[in-house]
Order: C-alpha cells, then structure tokens, then sequence
C-alpha cells in the first residue's frame, strides 16, 4: 500500500518536481540570442566546457537502467553481472582520440549527427541514411528502458494500480513533464538536471557501501551467502566467479558494448556540445571515475541476497520483476527519509539520459531525413521546430513501448540496440581514420552484420519468460555446428562479419572501377579546434557543403 511509503514518496516527488523546475528554468541558462537553431536546441550552443560535460555524458552514459539491471543481474546470476565494469573501462581509452577526430570535423562543417559526418565523407545519403535509421531503431528500447527504472521505484513504492492505464499513470505524467521541458530547453535541461542527478548517485552509493554491509555483518558476510546461493543454483554459469563456460560471453559483451557505447547517437550528441578538444581530452581521462561508482553499484546486488531481499511480483502470474531488487534492499535498510531520496536519484537518473537520447533521435530524423529528404532548403528555424516536435514523437514511443509490450522484452530490446548500433562502427568510427571503404561496400557490409545479427538474435530463447525467439544476445555456439555449449555476444560475431563483407565487396568495387564519390573533408578538419576561423559560431553549415579551400 502507497500510504505504507508515504515519506518515500513526498520526498521522492518534491526532489523530482525540483529537477523539473530546473528543466524549464534551463532555458535562461546560457541563454542565446535565439534558440531556433539546432547549434543551440539541440547542442546547447556548441559550448559546454568540462564540469558541464563530465556531468552530461557521465548522466548521459550511466543511467536508470544501469541502476537496477546491473544490480539484479548480479543478484540473479552473479560474476557475469559485472561485465558492464570493464566495458566503461574498456571504453575511455579507445574513444580517447577518435572523439577528438570527430569533435574537430563537426565543429569545422557544423555537424550535428554522425550521419551529416558519413553524407560528407563518403557522398552517400543512402549511406547516411541507413546511420540515420540505425541511430534512432537503436535509441527508442534504450529510452524505453529508463521508463523501466522509474516503474520500478514507483511499484516499491505501492504507487500501482490494477489496470494497465492506472499502473503507467504516474510514468506517463513523469515523461509528460520531461517532453515539456524538453521541448522548451533543449540539451540544457539535461545538462543542468545532470549535476542533481549525478550528486544524489554519488551520495546514495557512498551511503549505501558504507551503511549496509556494516547492517549485514561485513563484506565477507556478503559474499558468503552470494557464493550459498549460487552453489545452490541449477545453472552451472551462476556463481561469484565466472567459468570456462560463460567466460568467451562475458569477454564478447564487454568488449562489445564497449564498442558501441560511443556510437549511440546520444553519446555523440554530449560530445559535440564540448566546447573544445581539450574538454573532450579531459573528460575521457576523468569519466572513468565513473565506473568506480558503477562497480560498487553492481555490489548492491550482492548485498541483496545477503539482505534476503525477495524480488516484487511481474506482469504475469508467477514471475517476479528482477528490476525491484535494488528499491526493495533501499526500502527495507534504508530510514524511509533516505530511501526517498535513493529512489529519486533513480528516477531523475532516467530524466537526464531520456532527454538527451530523444534529442538525439530528433536531430537525426530531421537532418538526415527531414532536409534530405523532405525539404532541402529547411531553414535553421524549421530544422529545429521539425526536431522539438520530433523528440515528442520519440518520447510517446517510448511509453507505448512500455504500455503495450512486456518490461522483459524491452530489455531484451535494449541488448537488441547494441548489436544494432555496432553496425555503424565502419562507416563512423573507422571513417574517422581512413576512407579506404568503399561507399558501396559500406552499405553492403551494413546489410551483412545486420541480417547475419537479427537472424542470430531470432534464434536465442528467453527461458524466464518462455519466449522462442529474441530472447537476449547471447548466441549458443553449437549453432555453427560446434561441439560446445560456450555462448558469444551476437554483436561481436555481426560486426566482424560487416567488416569482412565491406572489405571484399571494396577490393571487388575497386577492380570494377566503380566512382567513390568526393570526400567533403580535407585532413586538417580532424584537427580543428575552438575559435577556429574558417567556423562561424553558432552557424551551422549542411551536412552535404563543399569544404572550404585551405589557406
């Protein structure tokens, strides 16, 4: 019952209508002379200087979902939980350049996708086209999950309802509230919001590693009962240590997800609203402090079965909702007090990265579809009104997706995303380096590691849920006709087979003698930085403009 939470819940509402009047204030922050540009709509001015960023790309990157998931995927199966630590790892040192690359070229030609970068380096909208699309299919379930996360905290909470309209009520008003502000502020309301939202992360975990395992008889205590119950468990891949057999899956998805972390168009969309290379330098140094946090967040799940903490009833008659694990340990250890505050940093852990990744989706519609496509001499004005409008469009999506299908499926979605969005690593992140690749045999290569991917994907079971196909990412081996039970991550195997396909197809198109088409940046675009004079600021130029001669 809602009235047994009823300080959880007035704190947890006054901190959220907090962010929300932060959100509509957000448009006097920084204000410019005029919003109707998607330099300032959609990337906040190009002009975002380190602690602004860190906080953005850090709210942008660990989200609601990683609060509760990771956490209950620790609680459920164990060691194999903990690959999304050394992913962010992974991750820092690999983009540390290749966003500097891209960070230069967009700021020179006035990108504002990965896709107006792909229409100018290879001369291909089909190409960009397929990026464009890409980006958004791979975006939607990722905004979805976030809905995830705040259902959760409010089903901990009581705040339900026994009808599908009642029970999504209050998640339709918290998103209601997001679009608004959204629609008015642009990517400074996530970049304001980001500072609350990451202070309430860092308090509620440094409370809770401190405060709860001294309440559960010390760390040894904890995994104690984490390594009782996994040797009790009838899957051999349970446990707090992993195995021979699920260690080539935990490997493939962390470097997998790695991978495709910065090819999300919301985490790109962080990055170009830097204000210099130098900030973007100093960020992926320092966002690895970030993944301390995310380690010890993934201990919660832990700390949940020491706690004998019993997972709220599912959607369906004898499931339970793995993603209440971690608001169900906060309501049980914490005083109610402290428990609202934790359930809020969960729930605006889900307004920043969902904003951002609208906008994003929103930018990549109405440049890379929109004006190539549908009117080609859109002004600055109608590119970013057709762009608001289309981030309202995203964020009812988002819900519908939660209404009308299975939160289990969703999830499984989101791991869908990953192998998705893998399929642009070609053409953007490699693009950024070498135009070796063919235009042609970009697009080839795409159709490869996505068929090849989705066909994978089609075959894999959920056994929870007991749905025959998409049921995950993790891809049994003895389909190839291997004699093994391992698993790999689908994204891996997709993106290599892409990468092989692009390969051949450009040696084949290169003996056929088939035009590549003009590239539209020069090699010192990769390299421009702030205050560059051949940029006018806040003039953004088409994705498509000839380069500039270099002096």
């Amino acid at each position: 019952m809602w009235r047994d939470h009823l300080t959880e819940i007035i704190v947890f509402t006054v901190l959220f209508l907090l962010v929300s009047a932060m959100g509509f204030v957000a448009a006097r922050w920084r204000a410019p002379k005029d919003m109707a540009h998607l330099d300032e709509w959609g990337l906040g001015g190009r002009s975002f200087g380190g602690w602004v960023t860190w906080f953005l790309v850090g709210g942008d990157l660990y989200t609601a979902y990683t609060f509760v998931a990771v956490p209950a995927l620790m609680f459920g199966a164990g060691a194999a939980g903990f690959f999304a630590v050394p992913y962010t790892i992974v991750i820092y040192p690999l983009v540390f350049l290749v966003l500097c690359r891209l960070w230069s070229v967009s700021h020179r030609h006035g990108f504002v996708t990965p896709a107006d970068f792909v229409r100018s380096r290879f001369d291909s909208p089909v190409l960009a086209l397929l990026i464009a699309i890409t980006g958004i299919v791979a975006t939607m379930p990722y905004i979805a999950l976030q809905l995830v996360g705040i259902e959760a905290v409010l089903k901990t909470m009581g705040v339900t309802g026994d009808s599908a309209v009642a029970r999504h009520l209050p998640i339709i008003i918290a998103f209601a509230i997001l679009a608004a502000y959204t629609y008015q502020s642009g990517l400074r309301a996530p970049a304001l919001i980001a500072f609350v939202k990451d202070t309430l992360i860092y308090v509620v975990i440094l409370v809770a590693v401190i405060w709860l395992p001294q309440k559960l008889g010390g760390w040894g205590s904890i995994f104690d009962a984490a390594e009782a119950k996994f040797a009790a468990s009838p899957n051999p891949n349970d446990g707090i240590l992993l195995n021979a057999n699920n260690q080539l899956q935990y490997v493939t998805l962390a470097l997998g997800s790695a991978l495709a972390l910065f090819l999300y168009p919301h985490s790109i969309t962080g990055v170009l609203a830097s204000r210099n290379r130098d900030v973007i330098k100093r960020n992926m140094s320092a966002l690895p402090a970030y993944s301390l946090v995310l380690g010890l967040i993934a201990l919660l799940g832990f700390m949940a079965i020491a706690a004998g903490v019993k997972p709220l009833p599912g959607a369906t008659a004898g499931s339970v909702d793995s993603n209440t694990v971690v608001p169900v340990l906060f309501d049980q250890q914490f005083p109610d007090w402290f428990a609202g505050v934790a359930y809020a940093a969960i729930g605006i852990g889900a307004l920043v990265p969902a904003a951002i990744m609208s906008i994003a989706a929103a930018n990549l519609f109405t440049r890379n579809i929109y004006k190539e496509y549908l009117k080609r001499d859109a002004t600055p004005a109608q590119e970013a009104n057709v762009s608001k409008i289309t981030s309202l469009v995203v964020k009812v999506g988002a819900v519908a997706c939660i209404v009308f299908l299975d939160p289990q499926f969703s999830i499984d979605l989101q791991l869908i995303g990953g192998v998705i969005i893998l399929q642009t690593l070609p053409a953007v992140a490699l693009g950024l380096y070498t135009r070796w690749f063919h235009r042609g045999a970009l697009v080839a290569g795409w159709a490869a590691g996505m068929g090849l991917g989705m066909w994978m994907l089609y075959q894999i079971p959920n056994l929870a849920t007991k749905r025959a196909h998409f049921g995950g990412s993790a891809f049994p081996l003895g389909e190839f006709g291997l004699d093994t039970t391992k698993t790999i991550y689908v994204g891996i195997v997709a993106v290599l087979v892409n990468l092989v396909v692009a390969a051949l197809v450009t040696l084949a198109l290169r003996v056929a003698k088939v035009a590549e088409g003009a590239d539209g940046t020069t090699p010192d675009d990769y390299f421009a930085d702030e205050g560059d004079p051949r940029v006018t600021p806040g003039a953004a130029r088409d994705a498509d403009a000839a380069p500039e001669p270099v002096a």
